[in-house]
């Protein structure tokens, strides 16, 4: 493992009633950077996030933060360093947006300031049961950067956006990737290329592709791993992806 690597991998495994969710899955995620989590459902990509996490256990392999293993940190040195946004969060008791935010804090009278500059403070003392999906995403994103980790892990944050929310959400966490590091699960594959600066594509539990979007978006591989055929087209300055189902030619 590079003792340079912010968060690291290292040979993870994890199986659920036979099936293999991890397979021999290494990486070294840098201290700043936006690294695009990618791949078709299934792959893995959900339970990696969650195992980077410390929110799930692997078999065998083993994960580092800033060169410690994960799981010799407590749970507040590691919510200190790590922030992570799961794809669905319930709290255990009915607690506005304030309060959520609050609880993160060591000074709870940030909180108000932390809403304020998300654009959040109308929503403040609403419960987090009356709050749609998209002022959830927002709230929830908000309580994890406020204590702006070192690390950000995020699962599908613009899942329950609309156009206009989740690019301004993927653009700001790919600007956050300029000073710390940003690790985004992505299905929206031209987002994933255009913003961020590496993208990790998983396949069956294990990592298929990594690299550069550049380096990765005119792969023959990219098509095999999603298990459709890609037309790619030139916008300037960007490249877009469509899909189209295999022809019988197409086919192995």
């Amino acid at each position: 493992m590079n003792d340079a690597a912010m968060l690291g991998a290292a040979h993870l495994h994890l199986s659920r009633q036979g099936r293999a969710l991890l397979d021999d899955v290494s990486l070294e995620l840098p201290r700043r950077g936006a690294v695009a989590l990618v791949g078709p459902n299934g792959a893995g990509k959900s339970t990696l996030m969650q195992v980077l996490a410390g929110q799930l256990a692997p078999d065998s392999g083993g994960v580092t933060l800033q060169g410690r293993p994960l799981k010799a940190l407590d749970v507040r040195a590691r919510a200190q360093r790590l922030g992570y946004m799961p794809q669905r969060f319930e709290p255990h008791w009915d607690v506005t947006l304030l309060d959520l935010v609050q609880m993160r804090l060591a000074d709870p009278a940030r909180a108000a300031q932390v809403l304020a500059e998300a654009d959040l403070q109308a929503l403040g003392e609403r419960r987090w049961s009356t709050l749609s999906g998209g002022e959830r995403a927002r709230g929830m994103l908000a309580a994890v950067l406020a204590t702006d980790p070192p690390v950000l892990l995020a699962d599908e944050p613009g899942a329950a956006l609309d156009v206009q929310h989740r690019l301004a959400l993927v653009q700001a966490l790919a600007r956050r990737g300029r000073e710390r590091l940003v690790v985004v699960v992505m299905h929206d594959l031209d987002l994933a290329f255009e913003c961020f600066d590496r993208v990790v594509v998983l396949h069956a539990g294990r990592v298929a592709m990594d690299g550069a979007p550049a380096d990765l978006l005119h792969a023959p591989q990219l098509d095999a791993v999603f298990g459709v055929h890609f037309e790619r087209i030139a916008v300037a300055p960007n490249t877009l992806l469509r899909a189209r189902s295999l022809t019988s030619k197409d086919k192995p």
